[in-house]
């Protein structure tokens, strides 16, 4: 009886999806341009070998058709990824409330690449080798540009917006502008500030979360109004105090610095000038040491006070098995209110924030295990970074969707009884749910049938679901 209950649970993702498909429609230009995008985005659900454009097509049943089309896709610029991402930016707005500060988070990730000749590839650091001896590998930089949910019982996920290509100057010529890895940071902070202005949303704050790699003088320089940074920083970064004030004027220009500060690892050596933090991230209590300072200058952007929190670290776990974590030190642009510098939210805030970056790891590690992003066959200047775009736009489709559907510590029923519910939903039920919802649906039986004599009446399905799709009474 329980096992028919649970076959006749009523499709919540399904409808969620559907509707965010249908309304991307203006993203592709022309409708059979939509049309081939929404039969290759259900091919990328029902996969479950490597994600090849072949391999896709061979899900469809179309793997001896013409397949000129569905890779001019990528490579004509058909699929806009600014469009498609300024999109998925504006189903985020929905999530989340005027006067609460719009969150961000960015890393950098490679895409490995075996050939030696596909556009934007360069040498980068291998993951596998040993951390004493790095070794070499082919691979593609992004940048990627994700938004955080709202927190839910200490729980967030990470909606990829955009992943901005970020490749050196030796890297193979493509259609992509080589830039550092902070820079294209930079530059998709400064395109979701302007979206937010542009969806009349000017006065909302934003808050981006970055790693060390963006502590450099320039990000600091070129900060965006309504804007705050939450920088990981080293442990011995030079930093200044704010320059006293001259009571009488006299020669010379006024300094810019003011008094050398300590270093950073330096303000957490007494911990009697330490404060204590109970922290709650992802079902467990952190129980943090924290030291507030500020403000205080970087050399070269003098005029961007900034807030300096260091974390000692920490040590747990029994004799046997003993753990420690790294101090962690973080900068923050100030806020001017009246004359003074303030620190624009709690300490308290700014490391819940900072330690839900992670989440931004987690997406990273989903993509390329479960949607294989850099498996396609796409290796021009334009489409071996398409391809990878287009996956990372599907998937974050999938997981608005979901976010929208259960939340984020709710999930999936469809587990089985053998299955303990976890604190929040993982990519693995998500897509298992997913195929669930779609195979309980008539016209996807035909469509997934591997047999090719049966083309014509499967297209004639896949042309009544193109159908029931435009009709915004059945979504």
């Amino acid at each position: 009886m329980k096992d028919t209950l649970e076959t006749q649970i009523t499709p919540v993702l399904l409808p969620e999806l559907l509707q965010l498909l249908e309304g991307a429609r203006d993203c592709f230009g022309q409708e059979r341009v939509f049309r081939r995008a929404l039969a290759l985005s259900f091919a990328e659900f029902f996969t479950l070998g490597r994600h090849t454009i072949t391999q896709l097509l061979r899900t469809l049943g179309a793997v001896e058709q013409d397949w000129t089309a569905t890779y001019r896709l990528f490579s004509a610029g058909r699929f806009d990824e600014a469009l498609a991402g300024q999109y998925l930016f504006k189903q985020t707005l929905q999530q989340v409330p005027e006067t609460e500060p719009y969150l961000l988070t960015s890393d950098a990730v490679h895409i490995y690449r075996t050939g030696m000749e596909v556009a934007g590839s360069s040498w980068v650091r291998a993951p596998n080798t040993a951390p004493f001896n790095r070794g070499l590998q082919r691979g593609q930089r992004f940048v990627e540009i994700a938004w955080l949910t709202p927190n839910e019982a200490s729980y967030r996920r990470a909606v990829p917006l955009r992943w901005l290509p970020a490749v050196t100057e030796k890297a193979v010529p493509s259609d992509a502008t080589p830039c550092k890895e902070w820079e294209a940071g930079l530059q998709g902070v400064q395109w979701v500030r302007e979206s937010l202005d542009a969806a009349g949303r000017s006065t909302q704050r934003l808050v981006a979360i970055f790693d060390g790699a963006y502590d450099t003088q320039g990000i600091w320089r070129e900060v965006p109004e309504q804007t705050t940074l939450v920088v990981r920083c080293a442990k011995n970064r030079a930093l200044y105090y704010l320059p006293e004030s001259k009571a009488t004027p006299g020669p010379g220009a006024p300094r810019k610095y003011g008094e050398r500060a300590p270093l950073p690892r330096e303000f957490i050596h007494k911990r009697k000038h330490l404060q204590a933090l109970d922290l709650e991230i992802r079902g467990q209590v952190r129980h943090l040491k924290y030291r507030l300072v500020g403000p205080v200058l970087v050399e070269g952007a003098p005029d961007r006070p900034l807030f300096l929190i260091a974390v000692a670290g920490q040590t747990w776990g029994s004799k046997k098995r003993r753990h420690y974590r790294k101090p962690a030190y973080f900068l923050i642009n100030a806020l001017h209110q009246g004359d003074a510098w303030v620190l624009p939210y709690s300490v308290k805030q700014v490391l819940e924030w900072a330690w839900q970056r992670w989440e931004c790891e987690v997406g990273h590690r989903e993509l390329k295990s479960t949607l294989q992003i850099g498996s396609k066959q796409c290796w021009g200047p334009h489409s071996a970074f398409a391809a990878v775009q287009w996956g990372v736009w599907l998937y974050g489709l999938c997981v608005l969707a979901a976010y929208r559907a259960w939340g984020v510590t709710r999930g999936p029923r469809r587990q089985g009884r053998w299955y303990r519910h976890a604190r929040r939903w993982s990519c693995a039920s998500m897509w298992n749910e997913l195929r669930a919802e779609l195979w309980a649906v008539g016209e996807f039986s035909p469509l997934c049938m591997p047999t090719l004599d049966k083309w014509l009446k499967k297209e004639t399905w896949l042309t009544g679901l193109g159908n029931a799709l435009a009709d915004p009474a059945l979504i």
